[in-house]
C-alpha cells in the first residue's frame, strides 16, 4: 500500500500561483503519478499526469499554465500552477498507479483546496 498527502493548496487571486506537494509514505519511482481535480458539482478531470521515463501529459485547459514535476528521492510529485484562474478553483488530488502482476493499482490521496478568487 501506498499512502499519498497532499499540501499546498490554499485562497490565491485570480492570476497568482500555487505550488502543490504529493508526497508517497514509499517510493514510487516507477508509478505513473498524477494531479486530478474534482469542483463542486462537477466530475473528476485529469489534470496533469508523470510517467517513470518523466513524460508529461496535461489537460487542454491547464497546458502552459501548469507544470508537474517530480523527485524521486523525497518521493514527491508538485504541481506548479501559474496564471490561476476561478475556474481551476477545485480539490486537487494526488494519484499513483502502477500494474501489478497485470492487474492495475491505484491509490490517492486526501486532496487539497484550491480556490481561486478575488
Amino acid at each position: 500500500q501506498v499512502q499519498l498527502v497532499e499540501s499546498g493548496g490554499g485562497l490565491v487571486q485570480p492570476g497568482g500561483s500555487l505550488r502543490l506537494s504529493c508526497t508517497a509514505s514509499g517510493s514510487i519511482s516507477m508509478y505513473v503519478k498524477g494531479w486530478y481535480r474534482q469542483a463542486v458539482g462537477k466530475q473528476r478531470e485529469l489534470v496533469a499526469t508523470i510517467t517513470s521515463d518523466g513524460t508529461t501529459n496535461y489537460a487542454d485547459s491547464v497546458q502552459g499554465r501548469f507544470t508537474i514535476s517530480r523527485d524521486n528521492a523525497k518521493n514527491t510529485v508538485y504541481l506548479q500552477m501559474n496564471s490561476l484562474k476561478s475556474e481551476d478553483t477545485a480539490v486537487y488530488l494526488c494519484n499513483a498507479e502502477n500494474y501489478l502482476f497485470g492487474v492495475l493499482r491505484q491509490f490517492w490521496g486526501q486532496g487539497t483546496q484550491v480556490t481561486v478568487s478575488s
